[in-house]
């Protein structure tokens, strides 16, 4: 089940809000809970089971640990916390890759291959585990103590606003919440929730949705045909597909979050118009990107730094071996993987000297080169052959426009693509960072109320009248 899909915005997101509004508030977390678990076997009913059962023993091994004065019980419980939750990850997610690189290399010996079963992929599996990973090492660093309540834990786990796609939230930024949201439950903070998951519909509905058809319809021709013009229009197309698509999904979120009385974090801050990959990074994905982070970086490069060594040389291998397994967490596929050491590549080349060749130049061709850094990237996450996504990159700075046809695309399409830049670098002024900073974050007065709201119930009338005429309405963050 998806957001913006007609069975859950005029079917069980209205139920679920008459139950939970009407609930005594002993039951609220139970009523979020029975709903959450019906979200997610709705789409992998095979599944939930999964869930339900590494939570609970997840959540045992968390208290035994937690309880335990011994340091290496601690470690132990911890270990195993982590075994369990990374090994089920890589079962589900990783096998058959590996299992047919291992046949790739076995046929080159002319040995036979190995059988197996191809695995479904679990709904948001890659989230739910860093996740339940953040419980048990917040525990550990004593950042916060476990839950009491076997429930309470189940619930911020499979709470179904940010279950299938994020934001990754550590546990210790909603542990509090969980208990208790009084403090956020109130009519200002369902209203902003209500507006911000208008906002997020819209953007999926009514940006991504148009220019994916289109992307799709390019990425689907002869790649070895295509003009220059061409390739671009389908690229760029994807490129804000993706933005739309996924901080859609992520306003969304937060805005169904603020309506139970939960505060998420930010997921994206406007990542287009960032001056450098390095300051990509700080934006897009933040919950990801600071997972990383938390989670990886730092415990890796305090691992390294016990041997003596060039410092500067452990940092730039640090985050290399971060951003092969950033994109390796996106998909299985040696594309994800390029892409990943792609965007690393770049971090380290900042980090020599393209920092300070930005300051240089000043804040708007950095911006526009950091742009374009990020549109080639997206071939190499698109097309999964890393051959054709060359062949394709190739087309692209050919620059041969015969043959080329302007009006190939449709007036519509370029409405779209036009709004999806101008919403993707309006904050690139300080008029347009003022007005979002008023949308999304400044207080409301009754007027301000009113006009919002109008809008909001507007966009949402045509979101669903676009959602009933057209049968594409794919996330592609679910696929992770």
């Amino acid at each position: 089940m998806v957001f913006s899909s007609v069975v859950f915005l005029l079917y069980f997101l209205p139920a679920f809000l008459l139950t939970y509004y009407i609930a005594d508030k002993r039951y609220k977390n139970i009523v979020i809970l029975a709903f959450s678990i019906f979200f997610y076997s709705w789409g992998a009913p095979a599944f939930i089971f999964v869930i339900l059962g590494t939570t609970f023993l997840d959540f045992h091994l968390v208290k035994w640990m937690y309880s335990s004065k011994d340091r290496l019980r601690r470690r132990t419980f911890l270990a195993l916390s982590v075994s369990i939750n990374i090994g089920l990850l890589f079962y589900f997610k990783y096998s058959n890759f590996f299992i047919e690189n291992v046949n790739a290399m076995l046929s080159l010996f002319g040995d036979s291959h190995i059988s197996w079963t191809k695995l479904v992929l679990p709904l948001g599996i890659s989230f739910y585990t860093f996740e339940t990973i953040t419980y048990v090492v917040d525990a550990y660093r004593d950042e916060h103590k476990p839950l009491d309540n076997f429930w309470d834990y189940q619930l911020y786990i499979i709470l179904f606003p940010k279950l299938i796609a994020g934001p990754i939230i550590r546990y210790h930024q909603l542990a509090d919440q969980i208990t208790d949201r009084s403090a956020n439950d109130t009519i200002d903070d369902r209203l902003l929730g209500f507006y911000r998951f208008i906002i997020g519909l819209s953007k999926k509905v009514l940006i991504a949705n148009h220019l994916g058809q289109q992307a799709d319809n390019i990425f689907a021709m002869p790649f070895s045909s295509l003009d220059t013009y061409t390739a671009w229009i389908g690229i760029l197309a994807y490129t804000f597909q993706i933005y739309f698509d996924f901080s859609g999904y992520s306003d969304m979120a937060i805005g169904l979050g603020r309506m139970m009385g939960f505060k998420f974090p930010e997921n994206f801050n406007n990542p287009y118009v960032s001056r450098s990959i390095t300051e990509y990074w700080t934006r897009w994905h933040i919950s990801l990107t600071t997972w990383f982070r938390d989670y990886l970086f730092y415990p890796l490069s305090m691992s390294l730094n016990k041997n003596k060594g060039n410092g500067a040389l452990k940092l730039y291998i640090n985050l290399f071996i971060v951003f092969l397994l950033s994109g390796l967490w996106h998909g299985a596929s040696w594309n994800f993987v390029f892409w990943g050491a792609y965007h690393g590549l770049f971090l380290l080349l900042e980090k020599g000297f393209l920092l300070r060749f930005y300051q240089k130049i000043g804040n708007l061709p950095s911006m526009l080169i950091s742009f374009v850094i990020v549109v080639v990237g997206y071939v190499f996450f698109r097309l999964e052959k890393i051959s054709d996504a060359f062949v394709y990159i190739k087309r692209m700075f050919r620059f041969d426009f015969a043959g080329s046809h302007l009006n190939t695309f449709t007036s519509e399409f370029y409405t779209f693509l036009l709004l999806a830049i101008f919403f993707s670098f309006f904050v690139y002024f300080k008029k347009g960072q003022k007005i979002q900073d008023a949308v999304f974050f400044n207080e409301y007065t009754d007027t301000k109320h009113i006009v919002v709201a109008f809008v909001s119930i507007v966009l949402l009338l045509i979101c669903i009248a676009s959602i009933t005429t057209t049968g594409f309405n794919p996330f592609i963050y679910f696929r992770f």
